[in-house]
């Protein structure tokens, strides 16, 4: 089995009865236990208008973890870019390059991370976003080049800092682009699972290098709950059957604690369409998600998996992380 990393996902979930504050302190804590793990990094998602989902200025929320920890690097996973000036983007990781050196991640994804009215509301035009992100992500590599120093429109900061951008996607489409770009590539396995494996066949066949990097780098990010049993882990998983249950009623409340029924509360189609969308999960405990984590880079043999963890508890979704810390030390014993 080929070695891989593993890294974070976090979408800074809003849970029922807390405060947005709780949100950001237990991303907090969960980084800085990610850090002590050593979890290769720490990534946060751009989304807007959902009640459950914390992350919306995410250049902000990426400061405030790199300043609580102190070598975890801490990126975007991601920046949802034509929503943005591309300008802008190459300032704001531009000063928190020059904050946290060396540590900054720019994952950067085309998707608006939203609904159609709040995208609209962004100021996107849906008409030449697919001409217009890879040329955004031109714009942010040369704001960050030395060369640029002579420009009429310079980013200060930004300005010869050394940030690794990332393409993100849930489709081929940006599998291709990250080839052709020859840039490192990150797949939403956790909500797209049934584009991945072609996704990662067109980059790999189709990689050329740059000068950021000479060969595919894939990241695969899948949904992972781990406990000290499988029942547990199920039960845990609840909250992530309801979050995924609720998107496909248009219903972006905030996170609920486990049930012991979900078949109460999602219907056999509601829950098809689910468990579709989380076909790529590692859920149970030590021994079934070293099992899953197995087979899973046995198949696809990435780089790195990231991985996010629904779970309500801020401790228990800690120690979730830390089993699946195990759970690869484990199987890397067995490979050495």
């Amino acid at each position: 089995m080929k070695n891989f990393e593993i890294s974070v996902l976090d979408l800074a979930p809003v849970k029922q009865n807390r405060t947005i504050k709780n949100t950001f302190n237990d991303s907090l804590n969960l980084a800085l236990a990610a850090e002590k793990l050593n979890y290769k990094r720490f990534w946060l998602a751009e989304h807007h208008n959902m009640a459950s989902i914390a992350s919306s200025a995410t250049s902000v929320l990426i400061g405030y973890i790199a300043n609580g920890t102190t070598k975890i690097k801490v990126g975007s996973g991601g920046i949802m870019l034509p929503n943005h000036s591309s300008l802008v983007i190459a300032e704001q990781f531009g000063t928190l390059e020059s904050l946290y050196p060396g540590r900054i991640d720019l994952g950067v994804g085309r998707a608006p991370g939203t609904d159609g009215l709040t995208a609209k509301a962004l100021g996107r035009n849906p008409e030449n976003i697919n001409q217009h992100f890879p040329k955004q992500i031109q714009e942010l590599q040369k704001y960050f080049s030395t060369e640029n120093e002579n420009s009429l429109v310079r980013a200060i900061p930004g300005e010869g800092c050394d940030i690794p951008i990332y393409i993100l996607g849930s489709s081929t489409d940006s599998a291709w682009l990250a080839a052709k770009m020859g840039l490192p590539y990150a797949f939403a396995g956790h909500f797209a699972p049934q584009m991945m494996e072609r996704a990662f066949e067109i980059y790999r066949n189709n990689f050329e290098p740059s000068e950021q990097l000479s060969k595919p780098y894939i990241i695969s990010c899948v949904n992972g709950i781990a406990a000290d049993t499988d029942k547990e882990a199920e039960k845990l998983a609840t909250t992530l059957y309801q979050a995924f249950t609720n998107l496909i009623r248009n219903d972006r409340k905030p996170y609920a604690k486990p049930i012991e029924d979900i078949d109460s509360y999602w219907n056999p189609t509601e829950k098809a369409h689910v468990m579709n969308m989380l076909h790529y999960s590692f859920i149970g405990g030590h021994e079934t998600v070293k099992t899953k984590i197995s087979a899973f880079q046995n198949f696809f043999e990435v780089d790195e998996i990231m991985i996010t963890s629904h779970i309500y508890e801020n401790e228990l979704r800690i120690k979730s992380y830390e089993i699946f810390r195990k759970t690869v030390d484990d199987l890397f014993a067995i490979t050495a």
